[in-house]
């Protein structure tokens, strides 16, 4: 299925930090299900996610060059918006309080370079001093500015979520899906968090990874 890029996911290659207003972001709200670190660890039923989903969702590796991998495509980083917080908890997950303030807040979309698919979207809190090192450029995937500084990582699985998210609806393309798994976790280097990250993933990976149940 190829999407068309929508004008709410198509930002300049270097977008500037907006200082106005503080807007939402996309989480999955009054999730129907989720999972602790314990569930994580332990895994799930594969009734709830099958075992290729577990393995993509619930392992440490970097999503976009999984997904790389699995759709033998580039992926494109639209960056949508990336929104100063200062101290804020922002209504995110309490692990933000692992990450220094000041706070930048960074909303982006993973989609192929070759059919235009959305396989995610992505919401992270960086302190404004870590991203002036890690991300110099906020249009590149992070595995790989960090990857160019051969930075060690480490991800930190916090939650895992499955549920609605309206707002997402009309950028997945799938009006037929409107249940989405999603997850947020910390990624540290050199024992100290640089980043946390919530993660809400569209159906079309689907169709690699096949059903997310069995």
């Amino acid at each position: 299925m190829k999407l068309s890029p929508s004008p709410s996911t198509s930002t300049p290659a270097n977008p500037s930090i907006n200082r106005g207003i503080i807007s939402a972001w996309n989480r999955i709200e009054e999730p129907m299900w989720q999972g602790s670190e314990a569930d994580i660890h332990k895994g799930l039923p594969f009734n709830l996610l099958s075992p290729t989903w577990q393995m993509f969702l619930m392992g440490d590796g970097a999503p976009t060059r999984h997904l790389q991998l699995l759709t033998q495509s580039e992926i494109s980083v639209d960056v949508v918006a990336m929104t100063p917080i200062g101290d804020r908890d922002d209504n995110a997950p309490s692990d933000i309080t692992a990450i220094a303030a000041p706070r930048i807040r960074r909303q982006i979309f993973l989609r192929s370079q070759q059919t235009g698919e959305i396989f995610s979207h992505a919401t992270s809190w960086w302190s404004e001093a870590t991203m002036q090192k890690y991300l110099k450029d906020p249009s590149l995937p992070i595995w790989v500015s960090l990857n160019q500084k051969y930075t060690e990582l480490y991800r930190d699985l916090k939650g895992i979520y499955k549920g609605h998210c309206p707002n997402l609806a009309d950028a997945f393309g799938y009006p037929e899906i409107d249940t989405y798994w999603g997850r947020h976790y910390l990624l540290w280097h050199g024992g100290e968090p640089i980043t946390m990250i919530y993660e809400i993933y569209s159906p079309a990976i689907g169709k690699y990874l096949g059903s997310s149940s069995l």
